[in-house]
């Protein structure tokens, strides 16, 4: 018998999410006048892949059919943004897509905080016998 729902593991993962996509939005803005630096970004196929436990196969009925990887892939769901130039010395971060995708994710991190305080709270009304 199970005695959890996989809600606390869902969010766990959503947050570990979160927080890569954080460092790697962070590492962007502290880069953006280092000359040749290209822009980092989080694959989310990778990480729902690694989440699930089963990578994602595409059925080919066709060989024209693409398949469902993506070039520049690197480790921990990272992924380099190869073809990218923003400024003259090659650097392919924009600063203002970096922050707005900075508060995009800080507002989703902590949508997924409080849902997991909301579980958290509701187990402990459930252990209390509802008072």
């Amino acid at each position: 018998m199970k005695l959890f729902s996989n809600t606390f593991s869902s969010l766990e993962k959503a947050m570990d999410y979160s927080t890569l996509k954080q460092k790697v939005i962070s590492q962007n803005i502290a880069n953006v006048d280092t000359p040749q630096y290209k822009k980092k970004d989080v694959s989310f196929k990778s990480v729902l892949d690694e989440a699930m436990g089963t990578r994602l196969e595409a059925n080919k009925t066709s060989i024209r059919h693409l398949d469902f990887k993506e070039n520049g892939e690197s480790g921990y769901g990272t992924v380099i943004r190869q073809n990218v130039n923003y400024n003259h010395n090659g650097n392919g971060v924009d600063l203002d897509k970096e922050m707005s995708d900075l508060a995009t994710n800080q507002i989703y991190y902590n949508a997924l905080t409080e849902r997991l305080s909301g579980k958290f709270n509701s187990l402990q009304t459930v252990i209390r016998g509802g008072k």
